[in-house]
């Protein structure tokens, strides 16, 4: 119960402190009481579901104002322990502020994304999560620490290249499982602390956001598994974004073009061009090079798909209050939406 009732309590309480701001506060939490003297006691009402918690919080708060002449920096919760609420420390950049929580940020786009979100002010959890469970637990771990977060950057993906004909069904459900379930999992893990945050503060808006593929939006050739993962995701996208409108929830997708420089494509053993050069992809190509120039020539910017094109979208989808189950192709001009 301890896991769900924090996860309840901590999205709760950023919002109704926050009042009808859209930067939220920080709140973290600590096993046993504070023992300060102006801290709020909040007995935990019978009925623990996110409406009946925010409610009564929001009674005990305006209690508490009304007696105090301010809201509280800490609520202790009897057999619980204490939530310590701060404002976010004061940075300079486009997002000061929010919490992202971008997964897959081991390397590649996500760590990229992850350093950029960083310099822009916000404060940037890194998740490498492989399953329900561990994903479960990361989004309770980010919960008490920062009591919520404001976007969600499903970022986690993989690749296996291989023809229709030969390739093993192992590696299909490899793809399929983490680019299409587990973007699924990812929103079923993290809607609810969103939602909890909407419920305390009705004006508040929320994101999250896919890390898709230009592959999401037209087939690739002897990839079928990767871009059916992708065209697949983009259907979650429009489908959550439908359904999670009502919790003032934005889902969108972002369809990156090729990050020819990141590891998905370079890393010399395992890298796309050493796939595409090993499974025949690219016609005549005797050399890495020779693939990486045939990619190239295919982008009207002539050049490769970077970091910063990715954040500046992602920057863009939380800017803008009236969009939303959209795909935002980031290609240089190689996919055109008609």
């Amino acid at each position: 119960m301890n896991i769900d009732t924090i996860n309840i309590i901590g999205p709760a309480l950023r919002g109704l402190l926050a009042a009808n701001s859209e930067t939220l506060k920080l709140v973290t939490f600590s096993p046993g009481t504070s023992g300060a003297a102006k801290a709020l006691t909040f007995a935990l009402p019978a009925d623990l579901s996110g409406s009946a918690v925010v409610e009564a919080l929001r009674q005990a708060l305006a209690t508490y104002g009304k007696a105090n002449g301010a809201k509280p920096s800490i609520v202790e919760v009897p057999g619980l322990g204490s939530f310590t609420a701060s404002d976010s420390p004061v940075k300079a950049g486009r997002v000061a502020g929010k919490v992202a929580v971008v997964t897959g940020a081991a390397q590649g786009f996500g760590l990229e994304i992850s350093k950029q979100l960083a310099a822009a002010g916000a404060h940037v959890v890194l998740l490498n999560v492989t399953d329900p469970a561990s994903m479960a637990a990361a989004i309770h771990e980010t919960v008490k620490v920062f009591g919520g977060f404001d976007v969600f950057v499903a970022n986690a993906g993989v690749l296996k290249a291989g023809s229709v004909k030969t390739q093993p069904p192992a590696d299909f459900d490899f793809v399929t499982a983490v680019n299409y379930k587990g973007y699924f999992i990812c929103v079923q893990k993290a809607a609810p602390i969103l939602a909890t945050q909407h419920l305390a503060n009705p004006d508040y808006w929320s994101d999250i956001i896919q890390i898709n593929s230009k592959s999401g939006l037209e087939g690739s050739n002897k990839n079928g598994a990767y871009a059916g993962s992708k065209f697949g995701g983009i259907g979650l996208t429009q489908s959550f974004a439908m359904e999670l409108v009502e919790d003032n929830i934005k889902v969108n997708s972002i369809c990156p073009g090729n990050f020819f420089d990141g590891p998905l494509w370079s890393d010399p053993k395992n890298g796309l061009f050493v796939q595409y050069l090993s499974t025949g992809k690219v016609p005549g190509a005797k050399t890495i090079e020779d693939v990486k120039h045939f990619y190239e020539a295919k982008v009207p910017m002539r050049r490769g798909c970077a970091a910063e094109d990715v954040t500046k979208a992602i920057l863009y989808i939380m800017d803008q209050k009236y969009e939303t189950g959209q795909a935002v192709p980031v290609t240089g001009g190689q996919v055109m939406l008609s």
